[in-house]
């Protein structure tokens, strides 16, 4: 949602106090794997999404994952900071809940059409919890990934690993 400040509409992370944050050790693959990575990296830097980041206190890994119709996609394994806040008793509802509730109505806003939820901005304090490693360096969103508890989900959870 370009020109919308991050102060109207952000996406914060509650994590437990009590859990130690987790930096997880990079993953080796192959070399397919691994250009597929980069070119995902420089695609989400070109449009905004990802930035580098340093002094991380949190890191999940890049994890590639092998599409239904050819090509890789990148998601990040977010099962420790899952596991460190608590579950959403109204998490963000699916697209498909969306296009139905708007079934009647004379105007619809295709605000999830494209990118889906990338399109909310993250908390700036909770951007770099969001850190991912990969055999470039280390990265975190601007906007909110997929793959957290409580973002929800464009795609079919059954075509994908529950840290998609």
């Amino acid at each position: 949602m370009p020109g919308i400040s991050s102060d109207v509409i952000s996406h914060k992370l509650s994590i437990f106090t009590a859990h130690k944050p987790v930096r997880q050790k990079r993953r080796s693959y192959d070399a397919e794997r691994y250009e597929a990575m980069r070119a995902e990296v420089d695609k989400l830097k070109a449009i905004g999404f990802i930035r580098e980041a340093t002094y991380l206190v949190w890191l999940a890994n890049s994890v590639m994952v092998r599409k239904a119709r050819g090509g890789w996609r990148m998601c990040q394994d977010y099962t420790d900071l899952n596991k460190a806040c608590p579950k959403d008793s109204f998490p963000l509802p699916r697209i498909d809940q969306l296009v139905d509730a708007a079934a009647g109505h004379e105007l619809l806003s295709f605000m999830d059409a494209y990118s889906g939820y990338n399109q909310i901005f993250m908390d700036p304090a909770d951007r770099e919890h969001t850190a991912f490693i990969t055999d470039r360096g280390l990265y975190c969103y601007n906007v909110m990934p997929f793959g957290l508890k409580n973002a929800g989900g464009n795609l079919p959870t059954a075509r994908q690993p529950d840290f998609c």
